[in-house]
């Protein structure tokens, strides 16, 4: 799955008005956060995700990591924040991002 240049900037913009819903922390990714992710971009389709990680090769791999394991697409990493997207099946009205946030 790659992304338009102009779904990423749509992407982005909705992305602006949003906050982390998730923090990844030095436990990295337990069992209740790779739920918790996967619930989130069922529901939401993108997401942002906080990642306190040392330094940035770090971040990268976890960025990696997740977005193959969820089969997801970074849309934007900015310091320890990164946006990410995965289609829904059955998007949501109420809950979807991307249905809620008309750019």
């Amino acid at each position: 799955m790659s992304l338009s240049n102009a779904a990423k900037k749509r992407f982005r913009a909705i992305g602006h008005n949003l906050h982390p819903i998730i923090s990844i922390a030095e436990k990295g990714l337990s069992e209740n956060i790779k739920l918790e992710i996967d619930r989130a971009l069922r529901d939401h389709e993108l997401i942002k995700i906080k990642l306190v990680v040392a330094d940035r090769d770090e971040k990268k791999s976890l960025t990696e990591s997740i977005c193959t394991e969820f089969k997801a697409e970074c849309v934007q990493s900015i310091g320890h924040i990164i946006l990410i997207y995965r289609a829904a099946k059955k998007p949501n009205e109420r809950l979807s991002n991307l249905k809620r946030h008309k750019t």
